[in-house]
C-alpha cells in the first residue's frame, strides 16, 4: 500500500515534469530546488546569463503554489524593495513597524537574482531570514513561513564576507549551457515558451508532508557511511564546515524520503556533492567518491542523481524512462530525433547496454513509419 509520503513523491515527479518541460537539460535544477524544500534548506545557483536559471524557477515556483516572491538586486537597491515600506501609520504613533504585505518576509517561495549585489544591511535581514526564518527590523519582529529561498549568480564572489553569506545555502548548483546534441530541442522548446502553463501539480501541503516525514528518518545506517566520505574528502583536501556536515544529513534524510523509504541508506548519499561550495571541489569530489557514488539512486530525483554520479547507471534508467513515454504517447519527430541524439551521444553502439539498444531500435522504427 502507498504511504501518503511516497505518494506526495510522486506528485513531487510529476509536478517536476511539468515545471522542466520544454527547459532542456535543466530538469537537475528543478530537482535539487525541491530537495532544498523538502530538507527545509536553500539553493544557490552559480551559472552565466541566459542559462534558464530563472525560468526553471519561476516554473517550479508556480508548479508548488504558494506565496512566491522575486527579486533582482542590484547595487542600489534598498532594504524597502524586499522586505516593505516603513508603516507610515505606525510612524506616526511613535513605532518604527514594517509593512510586510506581499513582501519576502511573508514568501513561501522566494527567488533573488544577482543575490550577492545586495547591501549589507540587505543581505544581515536576509542570514535572519534563511537561518532561522524570522524577520527582524525596527519593532517588526515576525516568523516567515518560506520553505525555500533560491539564490542565483553568474560566479561565486571573491569577497571574503560575501562568500561567507553564500555559505549560508546549503545546496550549490552549478548550470551550463545546453550541450551540443541537446540544441535542437532546446530550440523547439523555446520557440514553444510562451504557451500556457500546465495547471499545478503539487501543494505545499504535499511538501510540507514529506518535510516532517524527512524529519522522522531513519538515519543510524547512513551516518557511518556519511562520515567515511567526509574522511576520503578529508584525505583529498576538500574540507566541509562542521555546520554543513551536519546539514548534509537533512539533505540525505529528504533524498531518501524522496524516493519512497523512512530510512536512508547508502543510495541517499549523494545531495554530499551539492553541498560543497565550489565547482572544483563538487569535480573533485566525483573522482574520490565514485564507487559511493555509483550506488547512488533516486527514481523521483533521477536527473540531480546522474550529475552528481556521472554514472552510466543511472543515465540508462533515465533514458530507458523517455525512450517509454516517448513509445507510449504521440510524441513528435523532432522530440524523437532529440532523444536518439542524446543516447547516441552518451553511448557507442558497442557499448550501449542490451536493453537501450532495444529502446533505440523502437524509437528508430517509429521514425520511419509514414508522418
Amino acid at each position: 500500500m502507498t504511504s501518503p509520503s511516497q505518494q506526495a513523491a510522486q506528485q513531487v515527479r510529476a509536478g517536476i515534469r511539468t515545471a522542466t518541460r520544454g527547459l532542456v537539460g535543466r530538469d537537475q535544477l528543478a530537482e535539487l530546488i525541491m530537495l532544498a524544500a523538502v530538507a527545509q534548506e536553500h539553493l544557490l545557483v552559480i551559472g552565466p546569463p541566459g542559462t534558464a536559471k530563472s525560468a526553471v524557477v519561476r516554473r517550479v515556483a508556480q508548479t508548488m503554489g504558494g506565496r512566491y516572491f522575486e527579486y533582482l538586486l542590484g547595487r542600489f537597491t534598498e532594504p524597502s524593495e524586499l522586505f516593505g515600506p516603513v508603516d507610515l501609520r505606525k510612524l506616526r504613533e511613535g513605532s518604527v513597524e514594517t509593512d510586510t504585505a506581499g513582501m519576502l518576509p511573508e514568501a513561501e517561495v522566494a527567488f533573488l537574482d544577482e543575490v550577492f549585489l545586495g547591501s549589507t544591511a540587505i543581505l544581515n535581514t536576509l542570514l535572519g531570514i534563511l537561518n532561522e526564518r524570522r524577520f527582524r527590523r525596527g519593532h517588526t519582529q515576525l516568523h516567515c513561513p518560506l520553505r525555500v529561498c533560491i539564490g542565483a549568480a553568474n560566479s561565486l564572489p571573491d569577497d571574503a564576507s560575501l562568500a561567507a553569506f553564500g555559505d549560508r545555502f546549503l545546496l550549490h548548483a552549478f548550470v551550463e549551457p545546453a550541450a551540443d546534441h541537446q540544441l535542437e530541442a532546446m530550440l523547439e522548446g523555446g520557440w514553444q515558451a510562451d504557451q500556457p502553463a500546465a495547471a499545478t501539480e503539487i501543494s505545499l501541503a504535499d511538501i510540507d508532508l514529506l518535510c516532517a516525514a524527512a524529519r522522522e528518518a531513519d538515519m543510524s545506517a547512513v551516518r557511518p557511511i556519511l562520515a567515511q566520505a567526509i574522511r576520503q574528502l578529508r584525505g583529498a583536501g576538500i574540507n566541509l564546515s562542521d555546520r554543513r556536515i551536519v546539514k548534509s544529513q537533512r539533505l540525505i534524510a529528504a533524498a531518501a524520503v524522496l524516493a519512497g523509504r523512512m530510512s536512508a541508506d547508502a543510495s541517499d548519499l549523494w545531495p554530499l556533492l551539492y553541498a560543497l561550495p565550489t565547482q572544483e571541489a563538487q569535480q573533485q569530489a566525483r573522482e574520490v567518491l565514485r564507487e559511493q557514488l555509483a550506488a547512488c539512486a533516486n527514481g523521483v530525483l533521477a536527473s540531480a542523481v546522474e550529475t552528481a554520479a556521472v554514472q552510466p547507471l543511472s543515465r540508462v534508467s533515465r533514458l530507458m524512462e523517455n525512450a517509454q513515454s516517448a513509445l507510449n504517447a504521440e510524441t513528435d519527430r523532432s522530440a524523437i530525433e532529440a532523444l536518439l541524439r542524446e543516447i547516441d551521444a552518451n553511448f557507442s553502439a558497442d557499448g550501449m547496454p542490451d536493453e537501450l539498444a532495444a529502446s533505440r531500435e523502437k524509437l528508430t522504427a517509429r521514425l520511419a513509419e509514414p508522418a
